[in-house]
């Protein structure tokens, strides 16, 4: 079965998650986890500078999520490039050479100001609302909980590896390993405020923050559940399958009224049309057909490409 089409807006808010193949604790946080995937998240940020702005973030021991706003298509290279690396330089930290990550990433439209906050509530509430520990700033894990009530900005280390890689052969590169500090670049992450909170104070939007975190708390304290802890996270081993993964469908997007639900899903089978009839010529070699706008059209054989020409 084929991915459903991903339609792209001009410009838009999505809701982006990606999970580690079987649900493996690949992303398991470690001090090196952590900085390593911080490096890579940066570089990934400052690489689409203009086209991709970062809101909220939590990497959980096998997935991640991402509050971004995009332009246009930007957001399907920014995700090749981020789960790229992502499975290279972690993947090495924790001694997996196999498939990284279980399937094509969701990105899921955000319609208003009031889903972008309850997106945001949503990653401030992981490892808490799983039961792993009592409180979100408790997660061993990389989050932004820190840089929203602190400092927009954080710095973290980019590994570069194509340096490394142009000094193969060298006396000076004896001995040196891939998260050597001669191969650490400084980047920094920053993170901007939600659209609908940019009127607001700095100490004001901090308080917004910890309201969100206090709800999720109090919500977990009140099922009254036994926490795992944190210590014992970060002891298990990354390569660990769960017995048992929580799968839900995705929904189509993210939006406070049926209506502007309702209003997607017409625009996304308006989409879903237009894109099939210019498949449909291109498979008979008219390659005049206009798909729509921010998508990208089938592969076409290289062989019969050049029997159609």
């Amino acid at each position: 079965m084929g991915w459903p089409l991903r339609m792209f807006q001009e410009e838009g808010y999505y809701f982006v998650t990606s999970r580690c193949f079987q649900g493996r604790l690949l992303l398991r946080p470690s001090a090196e986890v952590n900085e390593v995937v911080g490096g890579v998240l940066a570089r990934a940020v400052q690489r689409s500078a203009g086209t991709i702005r970062l809101y909220a973030f939590t990497f959980a021991s096998n997935h991640f999520h991402l509050l971004v706003w995009a332009r246009g298509a930007a957001l399907a290279g920014f995700m090749q490039y981020l789960r790229a690396n992502l499975s290279k330089k972690v993947g090495k930290l924790v001694d997996w050479s196999g498939s990284f990550w279980e399937r094509r990433c969701s990105a899921e439209p955000v319609l208003d100001d009031t889903a972008l906050v309850g997106r945001l509530r949503y990653v401030l509430a992981h490892g808490v609302k799983e039961g792993l520990v009592d409180r979100s700033a408790e997660w061993p894990g990389l989050t932004c909980l820190p840089q929203l009530l602190g400092s927009a900005r954080r710095l973290f280390r980019w590994f570069n590896w194509t340096k490394r890689w142009s000094k193969r052969g060298s006396e000076d590169m004896a001995g040196e390993g891939r998260f050597a500090q001669e191969w650490a670049e400084p980047v920094e992450l920053e993170i901007a405020p939600l659209p609908c909170w940019e009127g607001l104070k700095e100490d004001e939007r901090q308080r917004a923050v910890r309201g969100l975190v206090e709800q999720v708390e109090a919500e977990a304290q009140s099922r009254g559940t036994l926490v795992l802890g944190a210590r014992a996270v970060r002891a298990q081993h990354p390569h660990t399958r769960p017995e048992h993964l929580k799968r839900s469908p995705r929904p189509l997007g993210h939006a406070s009224t049926r209506q502007a639900l309702k209003e997607l899903r017409e625009q996304y089978r308006a989409f879903v049309v237009a894109f099939r009839e210019a498949a449909a010529r291109w498979s008979q070699g008219d390659f005049s057909a206009l798909f729509p706008p921010f998508s990208f059209p089938p592969r076409v054989a290289p062989t019969r490409a050049a029997q159609v020409l």
